[in-house]
């Protein structure tokens, strides 16, 4: 998978001066952490709102890990823009994973919604966040990890949200072994429809990586030591191109236990009808630098198939368990129909 070099991609460490020149600090300060945990400390719940991550919070991690070294900080990028009804949940569902060593950063592209009155809420508790027009969704991904200085990252969208102990699996398991990048299942909530489904993870190996739909982007984390920009030339699907540009090589390892949700809600970039040209845009431009992706009757796709088909179904067993014991903590749970 040989990429060419008239990718525009651009200079983080640019964007992190100019940020300073503004006023930004750096390194920018963690999350406030508390050893009897930040439910107490957090804003209330909307009213009508229980459970994850509203009135219930994942238990407080000791200081340092069971090897008596330090839990290795994480840092979480979130973009927004119009997001002011679901932004609060995907707050509350960073903090309130009680991680002692998290940075929190928020860039939103100037919301005209409630969004900037929720993140003003909840500033006591985020690293850094802006509220000022951006050039859409990469360049905001993009000048939030250019401030982060965790050694791992991830981002969650706006309208998204992780579950509980996600945080703390994941630094176990990057501790422990010598992977580049984790990813887990995750859950889809149908927001309109008040449905909710498991999203089983996949087998990603170099050679599958031009499918794409392989890893949910709200439930991977990977080393900042391998980190590269988005390619903001990326409309919607931001994600795919990077997962092709970094992935290859890198060790790779899959929790299976779900660790975010996506929320497919009418607005949404995969089923609002006003970004199909620009998803048709993007397959454009991902097909000029590397290629089109592999034919419906080539060999690698009948091989990509059979492989997941058969790797989900050896996995299959656990899935029950663990979905109903960690949804059963989260506020949709009883009110949402599990569909597989």
């Amino acid at each position: 998978m040989k990429q060419k070099l008239d990718i525009d991609l651009p200079n983080l460490s640019e964007y992190r001066q100019l940020l300073v020149e503004q006023g930004a600090i750096v390194p920018l300060s963690i999350v406030p952490f508390s050893n009897r945990g930040l439910l107490a400390e957090l804003p209330p719940p909307l009213s009508g709102k229980t459970g994850w991550p509203w009135t219930l919070e994942t238990n407080p991690l000791p200081i340092v890990m069971s090897n008596g070294l330090p839990w290795p900080k994480i840092s979480i990028v979130t973009p927004s823009y119009n997001q002011g009804q679901f932004i609060e949940e995907t707050i509350r569902s960073v903090l309130l994973q009680n991680y002692p060593n998290l940075e929190f950063i928020i860039f939103d592209g100037g919301s005209n919604d409630e969004t900037q009155q929720v993140l003003e809420k909840y500033s006591p508790w985020l690293s850094f966040w802006q509220s000022k027009k951006d050039r859409g969704q990469g360049h905001a991904i993009n000048l939030g990890f250019s401030l982060a200085s965790g050694e791992y990252f991830g981002w969650i969208n706006s309208d998204d949200f992780y579950l509980p102990d996600c945080f703390q699996l994941v630094a176990t398991h990057f501790s422990k072994y010598s992977s580049d990048f984790i990813y887990g299942d995750a859950v889809n909530l149908y927001d309109s429809e008040y449905k909710i489904s498991y999203w089983q993870g996949n087998i990603v190996l170099d050679r599958y990586l031009r499918f794409g739909g392989l890893i949910a982007a709200h439930a991977a984390f990977w080393k900042s030591s391998i980190h590269q920009p988005i390619w903001e030339k990326m409309n919607c699907n931001v994600d795919g191109e990077l997962w092709i540009r970094l992935l290859p090589s890198k060790t790779k390892s899959h929790l299976r236990i779900p660790l975010g949700v996506y929320r497919l809600q009418p607005d949404a970039k995969t089923s609002h009808v006003n970004y199909h040209h620009l998803w048709r845009e993007d397959d454009e431009n991902i097909a000029a630098i590397y290629g089109l992706p592999p034919q419906p009757h080539s060999f690698v796709t009948y091989e990509c198939v059979l492989v997941q088909r058969f790797y989900k179904s050896v996995f299959k067993s656990i899935k029950g368990s663990i979905s109903c014991s960690l949804l059963q903590q989260c506020s949709w749970e009883n009110q949402y129909i599990f569909v597989d």
